[in-house]
């Protein structure tokens, strides 16, 4: 029996312009999962008002981010999470997918299909479960195999928020960096959504805890801990305490050297690189904050690859 294996992220512009930005933007805005306002309203204001202005600033967020070698962070930390899981899985077939940009994850599945692939593992990159990413995965492979002839065995991951191995890495290195530098605080700060998905059942908020809880169990450490939420879209309420804010405060509390971690992320990308390393240290040393640092995303770290290669085996 053939086997594959698909790892799936977000997605990225394919370069740091306005124009490449734009449609990654309207497939990210158009998703029902990520904004789920009735589509008569949400989607004129998503046409008219911001696809006109916001690539443009998007676009010179991403050219501070942007690798000269290796163009976009997070396509380049994919691939190599995919080609470092291909040599450890010599008998599958690894591949990689994107949400809203290229390789979309049809594009990817009709090439398992075409391989000849018959068990498929689906691994989307995301450790907690949210209605806004693997839910939205869920809907694009139904989407895809709806009314096929021939539907593999799938089995699709559905988060690894309090596995073992991927909370002793996190707590790993956080650790390292505690080992090198003295802190007054350690800030865990996750993706947010809206406050209103949380109370219609996404069990995003539970999963981030047992993550924070987790790493907390596992630290060697006295320094205080608290869990935030960032990338706030919109003007609904989302999870608090909000990241940003929390930074602008922490210097006026006597609070002026702090480690980040986001351990939503598996790969750095624009939420990492420039909202937390850029925009944040900006509001923290602005007000007062003497040294701030953010943990390093798995990236390509081969322990990484490990847990994945456990998953994808099931142990």
């Amino acid at each position: 029996m053939k086997k594959g294996v698909l790892l799936i992220n977000l997605g990225t512009p394919d370069e740091p312009t306005a124009k490449a930005v734009r449609p990654y933007l309207r497939r990210f805005l158009g998703d029902p999962r990520v904004i789920n306002t009735p589509r008569s309203i949400w989607l004129p204001i998503l046409n008219l008002m911001i696809l006109p202005t916001r690539p443009a600033a998007s676009a010179a967020k991403y050219q501070q981010i942007w690798s000269a070698d290796h163009g976009s962070p997070l396509a380049y930390y994919t691939e190599q999470q995919a080609a470092q899981l291909q040599r450890r899985l010599p008998d599958y077939q690894v591949a990689y997918a994107y949400s809203y940009s290229k390789p979309l994850i049809a594009d990817a599945l009709t090439q398992m299909e075409t391989a000849g692939v018959q068990r498929l593992t689906i691994v989307p990159l995301y450790p907690q479960y949210s209605t806004t990413t693997i839910g939205s995965i869920m809907d694009d492979i139904n989407r895809f195999y709806y009314r096929r002839t021939h539907v593999p065995e799938l089995h699709i991951i559905n988060g690894f928020a309090d596995r073992s191995d991927y909370l002793d890495l996190l707590a790993h290195n956080i650790q390292a960096e505690l080992n090198q530098n003295k802190y007054d605080q350690i800030i865990i700060s996750f993706h947010g959504i809206p406050v209103s998905y949380a109370q219609n059942g996404d069990p995003y908020p539970q999963q981030c805890q047992a993550t924070t809880e987790g790493i907390r169990q596992r630290l060697d450490t006295d320094i205080p801990i608290i869990q935030t939420y960032q990338s706030k879209f919109g003007p609904a309420k989302w999870l608090t305490p909000a990241t940003a804010d929390l930074l602008k405060e922490l210097p006026k509390k006597n609070i002026k050297r702090v480690l980040v971690i986001s351990p939503s992320f598996v790969a750095d990308c624009l939420e990492t690189l420039h909202e937390l390393d850029i925009e944040n240290r900006h509001y923290f040393m602005k007000n007062g904050g003497q040294f701030f640092k953010v943990v390093r995303c798995f990236n390509a770290d081969p322990a990484f690859t490990s847990i994945l290669q456990k998953i994808v085996l099931g142990k």
